[in-house]
């Protein structure tokens, strides 16, 4: 007989193997209804959290407290979160006309309620891809705040150490600290959360919020107590999802909304038979771009187009930005703003409007009737950007009952992605988006190319993209995989699948654009999840992202506006 090779499983297989049992089982559980995430119905979750050790979450199966996972987890999760005990998942259920006033993420547009001192309701109006991120945090949360629990619980009768004792002092006076008081808690935190004095006072002042600059405390104080009292008094705590929620998911309640007022506003304005071209990108490139060097000539003259879009860039130049938007509305720029609950604006813009710009001279010779419209949106955020694509691409049928269909020239989809080659700020172009977890696998032929950028000085990649399931599951394992195989994957992102397999199904199967679309891709580089100090937790893009976002623009711009070669 011939002996059968024993066959080890490699990381990369036990982290996939653990993504899939996290998305099971939070199915399983929304559908359930509620669960104790440091109970025996969160154990599996906690489990494959641990199996999958994801780049983001840092020293998540050390006994030390990983800080900069918490600073990128509480910057997505609302204020005051680590007080609740009683965590509401619900959908758009009337609370934005209560008392309540809403709580938004810093990193996350989403609405959110402190119902009591110990519960906070999340509005989720994103689809699964949002529920998906916020059990994926609150996991990671619950972990360290055990992990907490451990290192300052003596006994279980509910003694803890002198530094924890500190700690509580330090958080329950009223007043401002003083900067020794505030070194001195510094010290006595350090020692429980295993990290050095000069680790927890570099990352303080970065959980520091307006109202509360001693924010990092307060977190650190409530996770440890609340795990105290899971354990000692055995009050757990709760994540339930409201049975609105559980009804309305998946059924495109917002995205069907969203669609018909741009698509209303189009009909309104007299613009619903023109070509239309969709943009997913943000709110302020192709206005700029457009818009920017006749709203500030003066600076376009002086300098360079990429330092001027760099200062625009910059919170703390209002004024340029609202010359810019002033020239934009004055000539055919329309802004939607979401009421929907999206959370995704829109500009709608009229170029027949536009009366100067070096992007409008190939539409010279065009009647009005025959320039293109762009329609601009914001980012969606996973899932949501198929509801939000399959709602767009749908026939428009009016007060009247006609059914008018849009005649959609190209869709173009700008965005943020990790890179797996290279570094921040690059440039990807995908040739096929590959669905993670999944055998689903969407080619194309992409408009945009490497050629395009050859007089940049800027590196650019070409290659499949693969869409995760959320970016706080990166794993330096599978994305190896990824990369070293034939699959030749050169980023991940959220969306890529999602939008291609709203437009394949538009043009191909419900034929309500034409098959002849154009569909453009292109991604700027905002982490490298393989290499360390390099991933989402290590900070944000600075003015990095900004040569990249511009030049996508202008490409695209140019392909859109059938811009003549210089």
């Amino acid at each position: 007989m011939t002996k059968l090779r024993s066959h080890t499983r490699t990381r990369a297989q036990e982290s996939t193997q653990a993504i899939e049992r996290l998305y099971i089982t939070m199915r399983h559980l929304f559908n359930r209804g509620f669960y104790k995430p440091m109970g025996v119905s969160g154990e599996s979750l906690r489990e494959a959290l641990l199996t999958l050790r994801p780049e983001i979450y840092g020293s998540i199966t050390e006994d030390k407290i990983e800080l900069q996972g918490l600073l990128y987890v509480m910057d997505r999760l609302p204020h005051g979160i680590e007080e609740c005990r009683f965590i509401n998942l619900t959908s758009d259920e009337g609370y934005k006309d209560s008392h309540f006033a809403p709580i938004i993420p810093l990193k996350r547009r989403r609405n959110c309620y402190r119902i009591d001192s110990e519960q906070m309701n999340i509005e989720i109006t994103r689809g699964r891809s949002e529920i998906y991120d916020i059990l994926t945090h609150l996991t990671f949360l619950f972990i360290e705040s055990h992990k907490i629990m451990r290192q300052i619980l003596i006994n279980e009768n509910g003694e803890v150490i002198r530094d924890w004792k500190k700690l509580e002092q330090a958080v329950l006076k009223k007043g401002k600290l003083t900067q020794e008081e505030k070194e001195i808690t510094l010290t006595h935190t350090a020692n429980f959360l295993g990290r050095t004095f000069e680790e927890v006072k570099s990352v303080y002042p970065y959980f520091a919020s307006e109202k509360d600059e001693n924010r990092f405390f307060n977190i650190i104080y409530f996770l440890g107590k609340l795990a105290i009292d899971e354990m000692v008094g055995d009050n757990k705590r709760i994540i339930t999802f409201s049975p609105v929620l559980r009804e309305r998911l998946g059924h495109h309640i917002h995205g069907e909304q969203w669609a018909f007022s741009i698509k209303h506003t189009l009909q309104k304005m007299g613009l619903l038979k023109r070509p239309i071209h969709i943009i997913s990108a943000n709110m302020h490139s192709v206005m700029n771009s457009l818009y920017g060097p006749k709203a500030l000539p003066a600076d376009f003259s002086k300098k360079k187009p990429m330092e001027v879009f760099e200062a625009l860039s910059s919170p703390m130049n209002m004024k340029m930005r609202e010359k810019v938007t002033t020239i934009a509305l004055a000539e055919g720029m329309i802004f939607i703003e979401d009421q929907s609950g999206t959370n995704i604006d829109i500009q709608i813009i009229d170029t027949a409007k536009i009366k100067k710009s070096s992007y409008i001279e190939g539409l010279n010779g065009l009647e009005d009737s025959k320039k293109p419209v762009i329609v601009v949106m914001d980012y969606a955020f996973g899932e949501q950007a198929y509801e939000t694509m399959d709602e767009l691409l749908k026939p428009f049928i009016d007060a009247e009952k006609t059914r008018h269909f849009l005649n959609v020239a190209s869709v173009s989809i700008m965005g943020k992605a990790g890179i797996l080659e290279g570094g921040k700020g690059d440039i990807m172009i995908p040739s096929a988006h590959v669905f993670e977890g999944t055998a689903d696998n969407y080619p194309f032929k992409n408009q945009m190319d490497k050629s395009l950028f050859k007089d940049d000085d800027v590196k650019v990649f070409k290659g499949t993209m693969i869409s995760v399931l959320g970016t706080s599951l990166q794993n330096r394992d599978v994305l190896k995989f990824f990369h070293n195989s034939t699959w030749n994957v050169i980023g991940l992102e959220m969306e890529g699948a999602h939008y291609q397999k709203a437009i394949q199904a538009a043009a191909k199967i419900r034929r309500s654009i034409s098959p002849k679309v154009k569909v453009r891709y292109a991604y700027y580089a905002s982490d490298n999840p393989l290499e360390t100090g390099s991933t989402l937790a290590s900070g944000g893009l600075g003015t990095t992202g900004v040569k990249p976002t511009y030049l996508i623009t202008e490409k695209m711009l140019n392909q859109i506006l059938d811009v003549p070669k210089k």
